[in-house]
């Protein structure tokens, strides 16, 4: 086994390693979610805190640890009798990002069932990692279908295992750390909120403090028992002082004054539900413990906010994470002074909290719109582009400043047709692993997914032929059956955004912005990969190449001036190119063309012909495509609809693409060729 990196090793991260060692202090915080940037320490941090956390006593011979003084009743491999049992250390767990169904809650044993005819049931990670760590790197890349029984889980405490003739549940009290890349998507509001406390971690920009960081590591890899070794005395001091804390964590008060100052918090900051409380009262009570105090502070309550709730704010990937320090420090401060009963704003007997700043954790939200005087203001006409703004100049010298785009919506579902096989997601139907079974057919290859029932029927009439006896089921390759399932894949959206001066009156693209804003909540919502293209000027540009951080599209698309010519068939002869390549990268995810357009073309000989061949070119090669037609003003000129004609799929107006229209209900997008 090899020798992991130590804990107390680790160079900076303070934020980190508190949330780490509250966590190890009180498992009932609930986990945490480390985000941040690649190469700092994510994997690292979580792998080390296994050493250090206290042994387990279990039942001897349980596969699912149960506890020998109070073991489960309900227990698969019970009923035990109460023992001593025997002791292990804490089991941390990792849940691959591309693990099945059956890896993750266990399923029937297929082997004992074919060969002895016994139903039993194959414990999966949850099983493995009660009363232990889950660790999921890279959380937010996990497949739906597993966060929702990392949900059930999580919040029951148990994991249910009902298929294949198997009815099982046993006990799944973990904790959960997961890390991420936020550059690489966002996770879903119900799994965030299942962990505890979330912090933010970054490479240190101190040359001498990254100087250390590479000293050590050099050192470790050099010798990894010698390192760990020559760290074993802090180590040994740090798993005492986690001892001492759990220890002293039931006999911490937590007196009325501070839960009216967490409950005062939790309301100014609006966060869903209740959850957000008794994760901030644990925190805090950890917190005191892990200082060798017997009593919650205003302090306490304090960091344990800046950790349990930026995370909670966040209701969709456009949200800005952090929280205003200076409001919850005046938030405390009101709550104490209301509980004094001094009616004033906090200037009696109660200490003011740490200014901002302090403690760490939070982000302070970004007041600066790209309308304030920061960003440049509305200088410069609404529209025309007589007075270029001070972004780089468009090649027609109109560019406009960016405006802001309008309130998001809930958009009409826009899915591929046909049936597809690539990564699970929310939008098209597929050919997956998980979903509904649909049939069942001779397995082409590996088998992956047993049909049991198509299985034993295609074996039955044999038996005897085969000279079966006893209660096993003679089986051989040719009566394997594959299940066929159909489920739902996330596709690449690519959007392919007019930003010329047709489209530059600030009402009219603050409009499309909150349009494509909403598909991109959409996207989010679908797990899908967006991509985004704009056209203005001259020439198209890639401003985002496919990716699967939803939020760094919404960022690019603000930021988005316009102004000049219109290159419409720049733009399409850029997205063919952007699509081409990702089809040798990823052939089995299939993309949905989004045009956001008036359909005007200018520029160069003949633009609007040149327009037309380049979608007819997306025709040809069957990319399914829609058009939001963003045509304005009583003369309408239908290019738009011409273009989706030309692109073989449909146009939708800015109006129809609310799911709240009249205008009809879900729209397929239709393929080119698909009539034939």
């Amino acid at each position: 086994m090899s020798t992991p990196y130590p804990f107390t090793a680790i160079v900076g991260q303070d934020d980190l390693r508190l949330g780490l060692l509250l966590n190890a202090v009180s498992p009932a915080v609930g986990g945490v979610l480390v985000r941040g940037e690649k190469g700092t320490a994510k994997s690292t941090a979580v792998r080390a805190l296994a050493a250090l956390m206290p042994e387990v006593a279990v039942v001897s011979g349980c596969r699912f640890s149960c506890d020998p003084v109070v073991p489960d009743p309900a227990c698969p491999d019970g009923p035990h009798e109460a023992a001593a049992g025997v002791s292990r250390p804490a089991r941390t767990v990792e849940l691959p990002v591309g693990a099945s169904e059956d890896r993750l809650v266990g399923a029937l044993d297929i082997e004992r069932a074919l060969s002895e005819g016994v139903k039993a049931f194959e414990p999966g990670l949850l099983a493995d990692a009660h009363r232990g760590i889950l660790y999921v790197d890279e959380v937010n890349l996990l497949h739906d279908h597993l966060v929702d029984l990392l949900l059930d889980a999580a919040a029951m405490g148990a994991s249910y295992v009902e298929r294949e003739g198997v009815s099982v549940r046993h006990a799944a009290r973990f904790l959960l750390v997961g890390t991420m890349n936020p550059e690489e998507g966002e996770l879903r509001p119900q799994l965030l909120d299942r962990f505890g406390l979330t912090v933010e971690v970054a490479a240190s920009r101190d040359t001498d403090q990254r100087v250390e960081v590479v000293r050590r590591r050099l050192a470790y890899d050099d010798d990894p028992a010698g390192f760990a070794g020559r760290w074993a005395q802090e180590e040994a001091a740090l798993r005492e002082r986690i001892a001492a804390a759990r220890v002293l964590l039931p006999r911490v008060v937590l007196g009325d004054a501070v839960l009216r100052q967490i409950a005062a918090t939790c309301a100014a900051f609006e966060v869903d539900g209740m959850r957000a409380d008794i994760v901030m009262a644990r925190t805090a009570t950890a917190l005191a413990a892990w200082a060798g105090r017997d009593e919650v502070t205003a302090e306490d309550v304090r960091q344990a906010a800046l950790l349990a709730l930026p995370h909670r704010r966040r209701r969709n990937p456009f949200d800005a994470p952090g929280l205003d320090e200076d409001k919850l420090d005046d938030t405390l401060r009101d709550a104490a002074g209301d509980e004094a009963g001094n009616g004033d704003d906090g200037d009696g007997d109660e200490p003011d909290p740490d200014g901002p700043g302090g403690g760490g954790g939070g982000v302070p939200p970004q007041d600066s719109g790209p309308d304030t005087p920061e960003r440049g203001g509305d200088a410069g006409p609404e529209q025309g582009g007589d007075a270029p703004g001070p972004g780089r100049p468009s090649p027609s010298g109109g560019e406009q400043q960016p405006v802001r785009a309008s309130e998001p919506f809930r958009t009409k579902m826009l899915s591929v047709p046909g049936l597809g096989e690539g990564a699970a997601g929310r939008r098209s139907r597929a050919r997956t692993e998980h979903g509904r079974t649909t049939g069942a057919r001779r397995p082409e290859g590996t088998l992956t997914k047993l049909h049991l029932a198509a299985t034993v029927q295609a074996a039955a009439p044999h038996q005897r032929a085969r000279g079966r006896s006893g209660r096993g089921l003679v089986v051989r390759r040719d009566d394997l059956r594959q299940a066929t399932r159909e489920g739902r894949e996330g596709n690449l959206v690519l959007f392919v955004v007019d930003a010329s001066g047709s489209m530059a009156a600030r009402q009219r693209m603050s409009a499309v912005k909150g349009a494509v804003m909403s598909l991109l909540l959409d996207a989010y919502q679908r797990r899908d990969k967006v991509g985004l293209v704009t056209f203005r000027g001259k020439e198209a540009e890639v401003v985002l190449p496919p990716t699967s951080s939803v939020d760094a599209a919404a960022a690019r698309l603000e930021s988005l001036p316009t102004g000049g010519r219109t290159p419409l068939a720049a733009g399409l002869l850029r997205a063919h190119d952007v699509l081409r390549v990702e089809r040798l990268r990823d052939p089995s995810r299939r993309p949905l063309l989004v045009v956001v357009t008036d359909g005007r073309a200018t520029g160069g000989p003949d633009p609007v012909a040149l327009a037309a061949r380049a979608g007819r070119l997306h025709a040809a090669e069957g990319t399914a495509s829609v058009v939001v037609d963003c045509e304005s003003g009583i003369v309408r000129l239908g290019l738009a609809a011409q273009l989706a004609r030309d692109l073989g799929g449909t146009a939708v107006t800015l109006d129809e693409l609310r799911a709240d229209s009249i205008a009809g209900l879900v729209k397929d997008v239709q393929a080119a060729g698909r009539a034939a």
